[in-house]
Parts: C-alpha cells; sequence; structure tokens
C-alpha cells in the first residue's frame, strides 16, 4: 500500500481535504506531517496542500520554503519519488526551485475563488496517466498569486519536454483567453518537473472529489496516481 504524508505549515488550511480525498478515493495510508519534522522516511508520495503558509508575507511560499521538513522534501523528490504542490504547496515547490517558473499576482490583482475547467496537455505523468485529454475536468481555484509565468526559453524548453500537464480552458475543452482566470502563460494551470516525479497544480481537485458537493471531477486525477505505475 501507497503511503502518502501531507505536509501542514502554519497557515495551511486545506490538509483535511486532502487527506479525506487521498483516504477516500486512493486507499492510501495518509498522515500529516508538521513543518518542523525533519523526516520523509517511508513516504512514497508528499503532498503540500493548500493554505497560506506563514501569512503569504513577502510571496506566497517564500517563507515556508526555509521550513525544517524542506531539506526532507528536496531530497524525497531528488530520489525521484512522487510530490504533489496544490495552490499554495505549488507556490512553495517553485520557490525551492522543485518547479520550473512563477506563481505572480493574478492579472485583475483581485482573489479569485470559483470553479474552473482545466484539462490534461499529455497523458505521460502519474498524474495524468489516466484521464482523457479531451475531456474537461470543473475543478475549483482560490488563490491571489496563481498566474503562473516562465521566461521564454524556459517556457520553451517545457512545452518541448511535455511539463506542462494542465492547461485552462472552456467547459468544452477549447483553450482560450476568456477560459484563462488569471492570466498565466499559455493558459497553463499545471507543470511538473524533467523527470515527472514532481507536480505542481493551482486548481484544487481535492475541493472537487464528493457528490454531496455536486463536483466529483478531481477524483480521477487522485486514483490515476495510485493506478498501475508507468516508467518515469
Amino acid at each position: 500500500m501507497m503511503k502518502s504524508a501531507v505536509i501542514i505549515f502554519p497557515g495551511s488550511n486545506c490538509d483535511d481535504d486532502m487527506v479525506h480525498a487521498l483516504k477516500q478515493f486512493t486507499g492510501a495510508k495518509v498522515e500529516k506531517v508538521w513543518h518542523k519534522k525533519t523526516s520523509l522516511e517511508g513516504f512514497d508520495l508528499v503532498v503540500l496542500p493548500g493554505g497560506f503558509s506563514y501569512g503569504d508575507y513577502l510571496r506566497s511560499g517564500a517563507i515556508a520554503r526555509f521550513s525544517p521538513i524542506m531539506q526532507a522534501v528536496i531530497a524525497h523528490a531528488e530520489a525521484g519519488k512522487l510530490l504533489l504542490g496544490v495552490c499554495n504547496g505549488f507556490q512553495i515547490l517553485c520557490e525551492a526551485g522543485l518547479l520550473p517558473g512563477a506563481l505572480l499576482h493574478n492579472d485583475n490583482s483581485k482573489f479569485i475563488c470559483k470553479n474552473v475547467f482545466i484539462k490534461p496537455e499529455n497523458t505521460s505523468t502519474m498524474l495524468t496517466k489516466s484521464l482523457d485529454q479531451a475531456t474537461a475536468l470543473k475543478i475549483p481555484i482560490a488563490h491571489g498569486e496563481g498566474r503562473f509565468f516562465a521566461p521564454p526559453e524556459q517556457l520553451l524548453a517545457m512545452e518541448k519536454s511535455n511539463q506542462v500537464i494542465f492547461r485552462y480552458c472552456d467547459e468544452n475543452g477549447n483553450i482560450t483567453k476568456e477560459a484563462n482566470p488569471n492570466g498565466s502563460i499559455n493558459n497553463i494551470a499545471g507543470v511538473c518537473n524533467e523527470q515527472k516525479n514532481v507536480f505542481g497544480l493551482m486548481p484544487h481537485p481535492e475541493r472537487a472529489v464528493f457528490e454531496t458537493l455536486a463536483n466529483e471531477d478531481g477524483r480521477p486525477i487522485f486514483q490515476s496516481i495510485f493506478e498501475k505505475e508507468i516508467a518515469l
């Protein structure tokens, strides 16, 4: 059975959502790990959940990047193990240099909280291998600094190496400017590293897994991770 850790920083507020989603829809053994811990030994998947770590002072994720647990997070990634950051977790991974690019203030300079549509760019990663590239998924966002940016050279390299894993689209799967909620370059909603074991998403799939919330579109993303592995 895959064992998962959900890291909790001061200000994290999506940890319980993530724990419930992982437990109920993947069958994984899940533990919360406080940010002052220094070891992640024995964990197969590590998740940095959403929230406002350290109050989002300076830049979102900039302080959390220096938490004691982050050395273990970096070692986990460098060992080729699975690492996922959602929203604030994505921001932390970019600050730590584990993912390319940066998350900037939304182009309207406002906090955005609503459902959006995303679709997988490719099926060559653990996070997307079981998804239908033609199907748009309705997933909530809740962020003030979610505009993905990378300089032209880096962006070109990412596109060539299939590091873009999700793009914002409309409900029919069309990638348009109107479907982009925050001004992210190339409508990018999620990326991975070159080795394809570290993933970052701005939308919150853990908030879209329960029938009682009238949205289960996030469930296949979690289930994809725990199905038969593909070669990294």
